[in-house]
């Protein structure tokens, strides 16, 4: 029985049918161009063999793992190869968060005070003294373009102006908007529940949201990531009960919660992850199913690059965005080369990591100001901060671009008998 026991263990993440082709190391974008890290088939699969034998094998480089997922996308095994890594850390890795990794992580806290003050914080995180001051006392490093804050948050101006519009309708889906829009990019929010309303949905927050704990899982806070990945998964269970699905607009965010929960946190998520969904899935299955139709104004025009997130691509959800895009008919798409940008939530504000974040997303920094678009359009926010810092090109959520696009008054026509 104890051996028995033993194999299903060791085969949680598949790692016995790896190949050691080494097809994951040379999608690998850290690989690529920081040879300190020792590569996911190395960090991964053959490093879990000897780990199962003595911990004391663990390597404190897999920190250096941006847990994009490439490799598994890569593998032609099937092998969780991110994931490997990812619980090697959290069973093994001996040192604790620093005051940094705290600030970095806890999202709902800092960005609850810093859109208090939001032009001053705003101002301070731009001063070239005060990136100087974080660079040396925390190890953020000082190259590092800061998002801004903004002075409202989102579940403000929702319930202030929305909420109470959302029971008219027939229809209902529940919005876990997340940090980035709550503090940071309200008007994404503002933008999802203009096309939701003139589709026919309301929109409703979930009762008790906190944040996806992306932050939290990459800068060792497992304990808070599943108190909170707990919390969240009762609120959405709570929506569901009422009929209604959990729509979302950072790729992200919706691949924490729907994958790791599970894979990592042991948050049981099965009863939920199917209703967990991208408002650009959720749009474009209704529309493949003859239930919906969108209108466009026959004024826009836009020149848009789109680029593919890592958790995105690791979803198999990129064809749900981009053909949305390609229905507004004053719009001409270019899919820029899927590859990563590098950031990686806060991985690429840390001053150690600087270097190998830029080195990272370098050649798609060069394809996006080759092209020269209007915008680039993504679904992630951290790719979005990423590429603004490192071209000259703004970036836009496909739900921004469609919500700018959108002839309300003629979707809601159209719409009607459905």
């Amino acid at each position: 029985m104890e051996n028995e026991m033993q194999l299903l263990n060791i085969s949680e993440y598949n790692f016995e049918q790896c190949l050691k082709c080494s097809i994951c190391t040379v999608y690998c974008p850290v690989s690529g161009v920081n040879p300190l890290y020792p590569g996911p088939k190395q960090a991964g699969p053959d490093g879990e063999r000897y780990r199962l034998k003595d911990p004391k094998f663990f390597n404190e480089q897999l920190k250096m793992c941006l847990n994009c997922k490439r490799c598994e996308v890569a593998c032609p095994s099937g092998v969780n190869v991110g994931d490997i890594i990812q619980k090697a850390r959290m069973k093994y890795a001996s040192h604790k968060p620093k005051l940094r990794d705290q600030m970095l992580a806890n999202t709902d806290l800092v960005g609850s005070m810093a859109t208090i003050v939001a032009p001053v914080a705003n101002f301070f995180t731009s001063l070239g003294v005060s990136k100087e001051i974080l660079h040396s006392v925390m190890k953020i490093d000082k190259h590092r373009t800061f998002p801004a804050y903004a002075s409202q948050k989102f579940e403000t101006w929702f319930k202030r102006n929305a909420q109470s519009k959302q029971d008219k309708y027939a229809k209902h889906v529940s919005f876990f908007h997340g940090c980035y829009v709550n503090y940071n990019f309200p008007q994404l929010g503002k933008d999802l529940v203009k096309i939701m309303n003139a589709c026919g949905y309301g929109v409703h927050l979930l009762e008790n949201e906190k944040c996806c704990g992306t932050a939290l899982i990459a800068n060792g806070l497992y304990d808070q990531a599943r108190s909170q990945g707990e919390s969240n998964m009762s609120s959405m269970r709570s929506a569901i009960s009422k009929g209604r699905t959990i729509v979302t607009t950072s790729s992200t965010c919706t691949f924490t919660m729907r994958d790791e929960y599970h894979h990592l946190l042991d948050v049981d998520n099965h009863d939920v992850r199917d209703h967990i969904t991208l408002a650009t899935r959720f749009l474009w299955q209704l529309i493949d199913e003859g239930k919906l139709k969108l209108a466009f104004r026959p004024d826009f025009k836009m020149r848009v690059a789109y680029h593919t997130a890592c958790h995105m691509e690791r979803m198999g959800w990129v064809v749900y965005s981009t053909q949305l895009l390609r229905m507004i008919p004053g719009l001409e798409l270019t899919m820029l080369e899927s590859m990563c940008c590098g950031i990686s939530g806060t991985y690429g504000f840390k001053a150690e990591n600087y270097e190998t974040s830029q080195k990272i997303g370098a050649p798609l920094f060069a394809a996006i100001d080759a092209l020269k678009p209007d915008c680039v359009s993504t679904d992630c926010e951290t790719c979005k901060w990423q590429i603004e810092m490192s071209t000259s090109v703004k970036v836009l959520n496909p739900i921004s671009i469609i919500a700018d696009a959108l002839d309300v008054e003629k979707t809601i026509e159209l719409n009607k008998n459905h």
